[in-house]
């Protein structure tokens, strides 16, 4: 029985939320990218349109996407209308990419790794019709690729029930109101909550491999060898030398980061491996660069400090083994976390320039 109850409790604060986050009033949403001979569209459905647009966004070749509705026969629906299953739309998004950075084949790949393909009724904790899978053919060569990938994946044998995702030609895509675009970036407790909440991450985890992205990241990451001590003496000047290999710390108010307010990531100055954002980047008044949550806590290595006559929390890089600093328990919301860092354990890498210098998965951040 107190099992039962905590489900129900769980179940009326995730409406709580949710309604507060849908149900926001409406606004016209603002111009979308021109499409030009550069850029080509797909149109996906996979559940909630807010978790899927965002999924989308981290992939390196995609120019926008849109949340909105298709498949129904009602002009300019609601999203009241479409989420009471009274149009026959579907929730779904536009992917606006670009062809010479991103394949539409990889777009199916990406796609199918994102979503449970085996759901006839919705997806997740959205239940319905509105919220079932489907892939939205533009074109032929759209659609041989589709029911080609369907094929895989149903020979893959990744999913031990049939596959029911549905392979339609499109027709006509309604934006959803502007308090949907780009939610997760507009409410990222709401969203974060609900995603946690609806159980797509910890299904898509299971799945045999989704894991391969991780595993090669991780590959990757076990194939990085640390320089010497005599490069890191060429590669460093004296004061990253004197952070990041033997845990010092630079002055405050004359460092390179402490009041930088351009957009863009911070990485470790030894590894490049990516650290922090300049969007939880915030001015704690120390003299220097503070930050409320890393970008990747997975490159991220927290130990006890016993220096200095007291206890810290030292903050690491996973790969590089750079000093950064240290973390404390003094923040700001969401997080309550000051992660106060060295500049110079620091590079500063803009938002223009990330994908020239390879880190173009967080363009989409910004």
């Amino acid at each position: 029985m107190k099992g039962i109850w905590l489900i129900c409790v769980a179940i009326l604060v995730l409406g709580f939320i949710v309604a507060m986050g849908r149900y926001a009033d409406n606004k016209e949403h603002g111009e979308r990218t021109v499409m030009n001979e550069e850029y080509a569209m797909a149109t996906f459905a996979g559940g909630c349109f807010w978790c899927v647009e965002a999924d989308f966004e981290k992939l390196d070749g995609v120019v926008e996407v849109v949340s909105g509705y298709s498949g129904g026969n009602v002009e300019n629906p609601t999203y009241e209308q479409v989420s009471a299953g009274k149009t026959g739309h579907i929730e779904a998004v536009q992917v606006i990419y670009d062809p010479k950075k991103v394949s539409y084949e990889k777009l199916l790949e990406y796609f199918w790794r994102h979503v449970d393909p085996t759901d006839p009724g919705g997806q997740f904790v959205d239940r319905g019709s509105q919220y079932r899978t489907v892939i939205f053919y533009h074109d032929e060569e759209q659609h041989r690729l589709a029911e080609e990938s369907k094929q895989e994946i149903e020979k893959s044998g990744r999913f031990s029930k049939p596959i029911v995702t549905e392979i339609i030609p499109f027709f006509k895509f309604y934006d959803a109101e502007d308090y949907h675009q780009d939610y997760y970036k507009k409410n990222p407790l709401r969203y974060e909550y609900y995603r946690f909440a609806s159980g797509r991450d910890q299904f898509l985890e299971k799945v045999p491999g989704n894991q391969k992205e991780t595993m090669e990241k991780n590959s990757r990451d076990a194939n990085y060898v640390k320089p010497g001590d005599d490069e890191l003496r060429q590669k460093l000047t004296p004061m990253q030398y004197k952070v990041t290999q033997h845990e010092g710390t630079e002055p405050p108010f004359q460092n390179e980061y402490w009041d930088n307010k351009k957009e863009g990531i911070y990485v470790d100055i030894v590894s490049g491996e990516p650290l922090f954002s300049s969007l939880d980047k915030y001015d704690s008044g120390t003299g220097w660069p503070s930050f409320t949550k890393p970008i990747e806590p997975g490159n991220i290595v927290e130990k006890k400090d016993r220096g200095l006559f007291m206890v810290r929390t030292e903050v690491r890089s996973k790969n590089g083994d750079s000093h950064l600093g240290h973390v404390f328990p003094d923040g700001p919301p969401p997080t309550g976390l000051r992660y106060c860092m060295n500049s110079a354990a620091l590079r500063f890498i803009p938002k223009e320039e990330l994908a020239k210098e390879g880190y173009g998965q967080y363009s989409s951040l910004f």
